[in-house]
């Protein structure tokens, strides 16, 4: 469906979530658990094909069943795999997500040290990813070596080869070995990119002040950005580039489990700009691609896991007009 040069690479972490089937009980309570395919930029690179792009996905699995059947996934998904690489002795990181009442999560870990902590910058496929438009990261890939040094040398070759940067830090507090080596090695990239989105929560965290207030959230701009968006959970998101600034309503939907909705936003409108670059300069077409965006992170929240919830096209359409239609 979309051109070869819209093709948005997606780098960093795949995983298993195993996520309880029961919301709104503690990981020690929970009987029973969900395999899910996970990892943010994976989840991304899903939610680009799902909606008709094109995707790949670069970063290290282990050389086990859950690396294999991940790669399978990708695979099933359209995303294009041959950034993946498998390590022969580190095994798949697996993460259990407890799910509260209201369908927000709490993570626990266990990575020491997992495979996709462990790409090294001599396995990147630089070739992949300088035939991206976009390339598209986080942050848990910042957190330890050799996965940091090939982070860097993959996002300044896409630099140096005129492609559009794209970071959501995806914070993860349980993997960072304190708050402010968080928020210093999340900072430690922010001048980089051209596109950034980061969540109301985030916004709290890395600035250490009130994410409602827009100076504060501005206290996150730096001149090298075309558009920072904030997600607000069903109350939408803002939206603020050089030139002009507001924000899109969410949409209402019973919310089952809120993982990969932000991963959904994110694709949907990389998508978007991947196919229209003039967005950034036209607030009208934004917020179009916000409000689609929206729609899919939604859609996203309505079924358990992040991959399996992911919308089609046809689904955001729906509900994007089914809220014209009110």
């Amino acid at each position: 469906m979309a051109a070869k040069s819209d093709l948005i690479v997606s780098f960093g972490e795949m995983l298993i979530d195993f996520v309880p089937d029961v919301s709104g009980v503690s990981l020690a309570e929970s009987t029973g658990f969900l395999k899910a395919p996970g990892g943010a930029p994976a989840n991304v690179a899903c939610a680009i094909t799902r909606l008709g792009g094109s995707s790949a996905f670069i970063g290290k699995v282990g050389d086990d069943e859950f690396g294999h059947m991940l790669a399978d996934i990708l695979k099933k998904n359209g995303v294009n795999g041959e950034g993946v690489r498998f390590d022969a002795h580190a095994r798949t990181a697996l993460a259990f997500v407890t799910l509260k009442k209201n369908g927000e999560r709490e993570f626990m870990f266990y990575r020491n040290p997992s495979a996709d902590m462990l790409l090294a910058e001599s396995e990147l496929n630089m070739s992949l990813i300088k035939r991206a438009k976009i390339f598209h990261y986080g942050s848990i890939s910042l957190i330890s070596e050799p996965c940091r040094s090939a982070h860097m040398a993959a996002m300044k070759a896409a630099k140096d080869a005129g492609i559009l940067l794209s970071y959501d830090p995806n914070v993860r507090l349980p993997l960072w070995p304190s708050a402010q080596a968080a928020i210093d090695g999340i900072k430690s990239i922010w001048n980089h990119a051209d596109f950034i989105k980061v969540s109301d929560d985030e916004v709290g965290f890395l600035t250490q002040g009130d994410a409602e207030k827009e100076d504060v959230v501005l206290s996150l701009w730096h001149d090298n950005l075309k558009l920072l968006v904030v997600t607000d959970g069903e109350k939408g998101c803002r939206y603020f580039t050089k030139g002009f600034k507001g924000k899109v309503e969410g949409f209402s939907v019973n919310t089952v489990d809120t993982t990969g909705a932000g991963d959904a936003f994110v694709g949907a409108l990389l998508l978007q700009i991947a196919k229209d670059p003039s967005i950034f300069q036209n607030e009208g077409k934004l917020k179009e691609a916000l409000k689609y965006a929206n729609a899919c992170g939604a859609i996203c929240t309505t079924q358990k896991g992040a991959i399996p919830a992911l919308p089609t096209n046809a689904d955001a359409l729906d509900l994007v007009n089914k809220s014209k239609a009110k």
